[in-house]
């Protein structure tokens, strides 16, 4: 067999697996542009207490940064197609990352109490989906900063406009105090 047809199949079935995995996940794995990690970088607390989540972590272009911005958290990253996260593997055994975690997992079955920021680039439904669950795991104080896709029914503390190439939108939150049922009679 011949090196270019090596090639032309190895390029396919790559093409292969993000599609199909494009079509479970109901998002493409696209990279945070270099703006969007800036605007994020730039408005985040310089200290955090507590783990950092990547949710869809794709390629690491956003959870490496973090990572070494806060070497002193935990950080994980969440990515479920293959090839991103074997990338982001690969990237990681190249250039280690010390607090980084990568993990071939579906974040949804994840535990998020322990988070002090939960990053995100998805899609709409995801950002549906992922409210019930921010709001009965993340800690008051939690920030959640979403790429291009807001919370639905939340009002955010910023919306940063980004100059890139997709002209999206960074979303900054902050989780508020859990409002307490009151008690029964």
């Amino acid at each position: 067999m011949s090196f270019a047809l090596v090639v032309f199949i190895l390029v396919v079935a790559a093409v292969a697996l993000i599609l199909g995995y494009s079509l479970a996940t109901g998002i493409s794995p696209v990279p945070t542009s270099r703006e969007v990690r800036t605007i994020i970088l730039d408005r985040l607390p310089e200290t955090l207490s507590g783990t950092v989540l990547e949710l869809g972590a794709g390629w690491g272009t956003l959870a490496r940064p973090l990572a070494w911005r806060y070497r002193d958290n935990r950080v994980i990253a969440y990515e479920l197609s293959p090839l991103p996260w074997l990338v982001l593997e690969l990237r990681q055994l190249a250039r280690p990352c010390p607090n980084l975690s990568i993990r071939r997992a579906d974040f949804m079955d994840a535990g998020f109490a322990d988070a002090a920021l939960v990053v995100c680039y998805l899609y709409p439904g995801a950002m549906a989906r992922l409210r019930p669950k921010f709001e009965a795991e993340l800690r008051p104080g939690t920030w959640v900063v979403s790429n291009a896709f807001p919370v639905p029914d939340w009002q955010p503390e910023a919306v940063v406009p980004a100059e890139d190439a997709f002209g999206g939108e960074v979303y900054f939150y902050r989780i508020r105090e859990k409002r307490r049922s009151p008690p029964e009679p």
